[in-house]
């Protein structure tokens, strides 16, 4: 990586949601470590304070903290507002979760705020930061896809479905923004040492690490449309790319099986 070319097109700020835990921290890490200082949004105060004090003394980069829940109307208007004085460049969107196990058994509350989440608050901070980046000349924006979303996923059902969503919509804005000199990557990692697996109620027995995930992804940025970091994920894509859709989904029902084992089936 340029890092004064990459400064230069997406600094002096970057906004990083998410950044409280996992690959979302480990990009507010990269950021900064590009020369970047780093807006951090997350629900979680504390995590924050530390993350900004590394940021600090680790890297020599000015923080900003936003507790916020992107799942609600405030959160959204408190990261608008709150951003509105800084010079952005770089709109990461890590924040998001998972669901797993039988959709008809889920509970639909939690279903809801997932898709608000992974979905919705995505939108808004693609069009709202999308726009600031198109009046100053310049930008960059990073989405968090998976791989589960390239097929449906049986026992993760609706969770693949928002991952589809990111994915596609990344894959359109790249080309829409390229006229703007905006660039849009979609990041498309299998599973990930991260504290998603335990909030999914999902056990995995190999996973990559989240420095990995975040160090490849800006590295592609600019560079690419969509990027498959890491070489078991790269691997897990590959295998199943040349197979009809049917048989991926059939496959990722398997691999997701044994992942979710452990779950105690509802008794009706």
């Amino acid at each position: 990586m340029n890092k004064a070319k990459f400064l230069s097109k997406y600094g002096p700020w970057a906004v990083v949601t998410g950044a409280s835990d996992g690959i979302g921290r480990a990009l507010a890490c990269e950021c900064a470590a590009a020369g970047l200082n780093v807006v951090a949004v997350a629900r979680r105060s504390e995590k924050l304070e530390h993350l900004a004090g590394e940021l600090r003394h680790d890297f020599g980069r000015e923080s900003r903290s936003i507790v916020a829940d992107l799942g609600t109307r405030e959160g959204l208007e408190a990261l608008d507002r709150l951003t509105k004085d800084l010079d952005l460049g770089l709109f990461v969107a890590s924040a998001g979760y998972g669901t797993s196990g039988v959709l008809l058994d889920s509970d639909l509350a939690r279903e809801h705020d997932m898709l608000e989440v992974n979905c919705f608050a995505l939108l808004h901070g693609c069009v709202h930061f999308g726009r600031r980046f198109r009046d100053r000349g310049r930008g960059g924006i990073v989405l968090m896809s998976s791989l589960v979303g390239w097929q449906g996923t049986p026992m993760a059902a609706h969770y693949a479905a928002t991952k589809a969503y990111v994915q596609s919509l990344a894959e359109a804005m790249h080309m829409e923004l390229k006229a703007y000199n905006i660039d849009v990557l979609a990041s498309a990692p299998g599973p990930v040492q991260s504290g998603f697996a335990a909030r999914a109620d999902l056990r995995m027995s190999v996973a990559v690490t989240p420095q990995l995930v975040a160090r490849k992804t800006l590295q592609a940025l600019g560079q690419s449309g969509t990027v498959v970091p890491g070489a078991l994920s790269k691997l897990l894509t590959w295998s199943l790319a040349p197979l009809p859709r049917s048989i991926r989904v059939r496959i990722m029902g398997m691999v997701m099986s044994g992942m979710t084992k452990h779950q105690t089936p509802r008794v009706a």
